[in-house]
């Protein structure tokens, strides 16, 4: 695998992997009234969906391949936040009125950009890394077993860090406990759920691609190398 070019399949869900985290990064601002005691930030919708990627890269291409695509998704949110707070930050003309929906729509502060950071790069790859251990293990038998468990370390840490980093010390400590264990909740869940489709998507691009990697002997080193 290493030696073989980049297929054009491999950039087609590379492209949906980085949209979904892109999008679900602009709309995380928006609040979601799940009931009148639970709300969620809206990108709950979109943001799991990046997991059920990562276990695709990862089942299929190896974690190798995973985190090329987990450091690009890093690099273009970092981007997508640095050219939103430039053009926030550009003088409008008076006439303009709308500059502070611009701010409370593309505007973020520095400590919630910093637990977006942290929170995706240690749940993505504790996802891909856990994913990638069990399928040696398992000789790739059970793959729902192994996407719902990598899963649940994955989204642990991505709620977990998010959620303290951004909100520990602004609201009542009960508060961000609720708020960490209900956005879990929905986002293991929601791997759940769509474990059928993940396995057609696994099962048709490695059909596709003639690949089924397994990382025998990986140093799972997020910078990179061997």
């Amino acid at each position: 695998m290493e030696e073989k070019k980049v297929s054009k399949l491999f950039m087609i869900i590379g492209i949906i992997y980085v949209t979904c985290l892109l999008l679900s990064n602009l709309i995380a601002g928006k609040m979601w009234a799940v009931t009148s005691n639970v709300t969620l930030p809206a990108a709950v919708i979109l943001f799991p969906i990046t997991y059920i990627f990562g276990d695709i890269f990862t089942e299929v291409y190896g974690f190798k391949k995973a985190r090329t695509i987990i450091w690009l998704g890093f690099v273009c949110s970092f981007f997508a936040v640095l050219i939103y707070l430039i053009t926030i930050a550009l003088p409008h003309p008076s006439f303009w009125e709308n500059q502070d929906a611009y701010v409370i729509v593309l505007g973020t502060t520095p400590r919630v950009a910093i637990a977006s950071f942290v929170g995706y790069l240690f749940g993505e790859f504790s996802n891909s890394i856990v994913l990638s251990k069990l399928k040696v293990l398992t000789q790739g038998r059970n793959l729902w077993v192994r996407t719902i468990l990598s899963t649940v370390v994955g989204e642990g840490f991505d709620s977990i860090i998010f959620i303290t980093i951004s909100f520990l010390g602004t609201m009542e400590t009960s508060v961000v406990l609720q708020m960490i264990l209900f956005q879990y909740l929905f986002k293991v869940c929601y791997e759940v759920l769509f474990t059928p489709l993940t396995y057609l998507i696994v099962g048709f691009v490695k059909k596709k691609e003639e690949i089924d990697t397994y990382d025998y002997d990986v140093k799972y080193n997020v910078l990179g190398g061997k």
